[in-house]
């Protein structure tokens, strides 16, 4: 143990979450000293091309690969163990009710047996895990058992990518449930640690923003739409002529002309929070709850100025802007105006780096 990691009252070692989405890849180093407090070693993010991953489907493994080398590179972790996560629309899940007090082997057993009538695929085709998520809600002596399962050519996609960079995949989660686990430690930041709280969490990617809709533990809505961070990188590039990865770029830089506030960007936010609006009244109208306790944002569209405020008016709910890491402890690595500019992207990153010391 080095003398750095004395003096932070390192533990545990660290672990990387390596966040593969369609337009970027997003590392998360963590760590964890004696109390169980996280350090925030690293972070680190590389764009993708648009047509490298499309649906979760990797379409260009080179070019990812190359990026993913690219970004631990660019981090300058030496650490090896990685989690990575399957996109939702790959997995298949399922809860069922099998008796409490199965030994492994019958438990597995019982598993294929009922994994049979959920997949769609010869049990040969696909890699299949379950974990038991506890006693019964509804059943006396029963326990619930989550299952779940994707293709092994997407399973080996993602290992592959991440033997490519130099790392050794450890575990392999569910994207949403990453997120939710980093969603974890927002939520018990809030009044009463949030328990019984309604919380509408919007996750804005570049092509897609999904919302999920938390109360406790429990995922009670989830809902994707088409509508994200990259419509507004086009409507730079159609105003002022940019390509799309000049405006991309100039975009992230704040590098754009002086009218680009009232023309642009004001329209957009506006725009981006009636989706917001839209995809809460859906919620409303097709659920029995009629109201949220609070409005989450996430992913690097959800810093733009005003968007927060914006929200807030027009849903009529108190919103926040997510960040991950907050009160975590920081490395040297860390530069902290960066960190505040794009906490808010590395929600999933963060969760898959939590993976190692939330088992």
């Amino acid at each position: 143990m080095s003398f750095l990691d004395t003096l932070l009252g390192r533990k545990y070692p660290p672990m990387i979450g390596l966040d593969i989405s369609s337009s970027s890849v997003k590392l998360v180093e963590l760590g964890q000293d004696d109390s169980g407090a996280y350090i925030l070693e690293r972070f680190a993010a590389e764009s993708f091309e648009k047509g490298w991953i499309t649906d979760g489907q990797i379409e260009k493994f080179d070019e990812v690969a190359d990026a993913v080398r690219r970004v631990v590179a660019k981090s300058g972790s030496k650490t090896k163990d990685v989690v990575m996560a399957m996109p939702q629309s790959s997995v298949i899940t399922k809860k069922i009710m099998l008796p409490a007090g199965l030994r492994e082997e019958e438990l597995e057993l019982q598993v294929e047996s009922e994994a049979n009538q959920y997949i769609p695929f010869s049990l040969d085709e696909v890699s299949l895990d379950f974990c038991v998520v506890g006693p019964s809600p509804t059943s006396v002596g029963d326990v619930e058992v989550l299952i779940a399962a994707s293709r092994k050519d997407r399973v080996q996609d993602r290992q592959g990518l991440a033997e490519a960079a130099g790392l050794r995949p450890v575990v392999l989660d569910i994207e949403s449930h990453a997120s939710r686990l980093a969603m974890s430690r927002v939520v018990s930041a809030l009044p009463n640690e949030g328990h019984d709280a309604l919380i509408a969490l919007f996750e804005i990617g570049a092509d897609t923003t999904s919302l999920k809709v938390l109360r406790d533990d429990e995922m009670l809505y989830d809902r994707d739409q088409a509508f994200g961070g990259a419509q507004l990188t086009q409507l730079i590039s159609r105003q002022y002529g940019f390509s799309f990865e000049e405006a991309e770029q100039k975009k992230l830089a704040s590098d754009l002309p002086e009218d680009y506030d009232q023309q642009i960007l004001e329209p957009f936010v506006d725009s981006l929070s009636q989706e917001i609006g839209r995809a809460l009244q859906y919620f409303f109208t097709s659920t029995p709850h009629h109201k949220v306790h609070y409005v989450m944002l996430a992913g690097g569209t959800a810093t733009l100025p005003g968007l927060k405020d914006r929200v807030t008016e027009l849903t009529g709910f108190a919103s926040m802007v997510v960040n991950p890491f907050d009160n975590m402890k920081l490395g040297s690595a860390v530069r902290e105006s960066k960190l505040r500019r794009e906490a808010p992207s590395y929600l999933t990153a963060c969760g898959l780096a939590m993976r190692r010391f939330a088992q």
